[in-house]
């Protein structure tokens, strides 16, 4: 099957340093030239490439070689910034928008919440070395985290839920599964319609047990790589 060997090929090239993280490849038309095939064969090299993580398509940009993922322990309450750090790397976090709501259904599935109860919601883009890999929508019981739309919430929450509020939380409950990024997601990710994507929901709870944060994070899959380190 010829796209397979064109998947192979591509591969290769990128095993061997030939094509670089986060390097262009040529426009579609050029390539299905280079390869003496159709755009039908080889868009479908490309989407087993993409499905393996080895690129990522931007909208209206073309494709990229992906860089290495990030290794991302959800068994730790480490905050972003410090995974990135520890690994080497370049983040960066934009603030989209922080209100005060009234908990919407995801809100209130995640901190068992009442009916009309107020909750902050965050919505944020994370990126790395300038890529835009995660849309996180962050909720927030108020009565543990009063005035937290007057910080500077571009910052690590983790980091200023310890600092400024004294919280470490003392569990975390994490849920992962799979999706296609749609609507306003897609578009903060520069991705198109439909690209996969793998979703991260945690809660995270106080010393008395009781849910007061929660975060549903959709990553780019080829962004990071889901680890967890266990004591038996």
């Amino acid at each position: 099957m010829q796209y397979v060997m064109i998947k192979q090929a591509i591969e290769e090239q990128i095993e061997s340093g030939l094509l670089a993280p986060r390097q262009k490849l040529p426009a579609e038309r050029k390539l299905a030239e280079s390869f003496n095939t159709t755009r039908v064969t080889l868009r479908e090299a490309l989407s087993l490439l993409e499905a393996d993580g080895c690129i990522y398509r931007e909208d209206r940009r073309g494709w990229f070689i992906s860089p290495p993922a990030l290794k991302y322990d959800l068994s730790q309450t480490r905050s972003f910034n410090e995974w990135v750090s520890m690994q080497y790397r370049t983040a960066q976090t934009e603030l989209l928008s922080a209100r005060s709501i009234v908990a919407n259904k995801q809100a209130s599935h995640l901190l068992k919440l009442q009916p009309f109860s107020d909750v902050y919601q965050l919505n944020r883009v994370r990126y790395l070395e300038q890529r835009p890999v995660a849309y996180v929508t962050n909720y927030a019981c108020p009565q543990p985290f009063v005035g937290l739309l007057e910080h500077e919430l571009n910052q690590s929450l983790t980091e200023l839920y310890r600092q400024h509020y004294g919280i470490d939380f003392e569990r975390v409950d994490c849920r992962v599964s799979t999706r296609a990024l749609m609507g306003d997601v897609a578009l903060a990710l520069r991705a198109t319609v439909g690209t996969p994507a793998i979703v991260v929901e945690k809660v995270h709870f106080n010393a008395q047990g009781e849910p007061i944060e929660g975060s549903v994070e959709f990553w780019r899959h080829d962004a990071i790589q889901i680890v967890s380190q266990v004591t038996l």
